[in-house]
């Protein structure tokens, strides 16, 4: 390897660091767009290996998560809804209690939730076993047999992420509208005129398209930032454990970012 540039090594560690940051950043920008290129490349998907681990991964990163967390949502749901149906009953704001719960959940905690459950159950563990991979040779393998790394390890992971976060956040919304609506009214068809005028008032378009858009870069910064973080930081020469470190502190700024401006486009 080449040493660094003398005016690099002037700056020192802390000098250093924004640039380590920003390269790291890159690195990570980069490797996101090659993903998705050959996610959306029909040729990605012509390997029978590529086939057969896109199945693999997505039953595992999707199936044995897939019953707890739509409990734990429906637990949360119920809690939730209680607590807020009874509070607006005593301030004698009953009629706003629905649509608190539905903004509250629907919109804000459970796209949440599901892309922090499938980032730390499936995709962080994942960029770390890439990672291993790496440093084990097992890539160079994989090219000297004349497949492509990213497309037989990476992709089908990234995919599966992808799919676990919005299958778990839309199975959890429709439990949540449903649950919620037994909370309020309890088994009977007569709320269900209200209870529609509630959610068409929430859900208008621009809302629905913030909802969406919102669920489906939650499910691209899980899926993509471990694992390209991962694969950065074992470059670098770290451990499986600093690499997961390293992509759950990007992933979950992200997430922030993402949050704070899908709350600024609902209700500014």
């Amino acid at each position: 390897m080449t040493s660094a540039p003398s005016w690099y090594r002037s700056l020192g560690p802390a000098g250093g660091a924004p640039l380590r940051w920003l390269a790291g950043w890159g690195r990570i920008v980069w490797l996101g767009a090659v993903l998705l290129v050959l996610a959306l490349s029909p040729s990605s998907y012509g390997r029978p290996r590529m086939r057969a681990a896109l199945a693999r991964h997505l039953y595992l990163d999707t199936a044995p998560i897939l019953l707890g967390f739509t409990l734990l949502c429906a637990l949360l749901t119920l809690v939730i809804t209680r607590i807020v149906v009874v509070t607006a009953a005593s301030y004698g704001l009953s009629q706003y209690a629905l649509e608190m719960v539905i903004r509250v959940l629907v919109l804000e905690l459970i796209p949440l939730t599901a892309a922090l459950f499938v980032a730390l159950r499936c995709t962080i563990p994942n960029g770390a076993a890439l990672a291993d991979m790496r440093r084990s040779g097992h890539f160079t393998e994989l090219q000297g047999r004349g497949l492509h790394p990213l497309a037989v390890e990476v992709l089908p992971r990234m995919l599966a992420g992808l799919f676990s976060v919005v299958t778990l956040a839309a199975l959890s919304c429709a439990v949540a509208i449903v649950l919620a609506y037994l909370a309020v009214y309890g088994p009977t068809p007569a709320g269900l005129p209200a209870y529609t005028r509630v959610f068409g008032r929430i859900f208008n378009p621009s809302v629905s398209l913030i909802f969406v858009l919102k669920t489906l870069f939650f499910s691209l910064a899980v899926s993509i930032i471990p694992l390209a973080s991962a694969l950065h930081d074992g470059d670098a020469g770290g451990s499986r454990e600093s690499a997961a470190l390293q992509g759950l502190v990007r992933m979950f700024a992200v997430l922030l970012l993402l949050e704070a401006v899908s709350l600024m486009g609902n209700y500014i």
